[in-house]
């Protein structure tokens, strides 16, 4: 249902949809059925509910928060829980944005509309086809007195190399 609101919506892009935390996991991975990433291109952004089986939401949250090159994908939980706990623990876990799921069809359309739209206004960090961060030069920049997470040990690339 959420693929053909999105659809609805105008979205062209590839929809990559997953059944459970451990295909989402294997997705940023690329492994498993994943491998290839001309057939499952690394997501521009990430919609989650957090009821699922075999991993929820929170376990792919945590993940990518614990993967600073994939932390930098919006991530937007889309559940249909509105208890305060769970959307605390989304934003702690570095959710982008937390939407309760509406209880009609109408209104997910409408409301992924609004999602697609201003998430196609939004700038984020570039990254090569493998989801690898590209390193930046800070020097000079208002930035650069903050530690840079894109550095060999996260394993980013410059935009002018290739990834190993």
């Amino acid at each position: 249902m959420m693929e053909l609101a999105l659809r609805r919506n105008g979205v062209m892009h590839p929809i990559q949809c997953v059944v459970s935390g451990e295909e989402a996991v294997a997705y940023l991975e690329g492994t498993g059925r994943f491998l290839s990433r001309s057939q499952f291109p690394y997501p521009s952004f990430i919609l989650t509910d957090l009821k699922m089986p075999n991993g929820d939401g929170f376990s792919v949250l945590e993940y990518l928060k614990r993967n600073p090159n994939w932390a930098i994908i919006p991530t937007i939980v889309f559940s249909g829980s509105s208890d305060p706990d769970d959307i605390k623990k989304s934003y702690l876990l570095g959710a982008s944005s937390y939407l309760v799921k509406p209880g009609s069809f109408d209104e997910m359309t409408r409301l992924l509309g609004v999602l697609y739209a201003y998430w196609q206004e939004c700038e984020v960090p570039q990254v090569d086809s493998t989801g690898r961060m590209l390193l930046t030069a800070s020097a000079g920049k208002l930035g650069e007195r903050f530690p840079h997470p894109e550095d060999t040990r996260t394993g980013a690339v410059h935009p002018n190399e290739k990834p190993a």
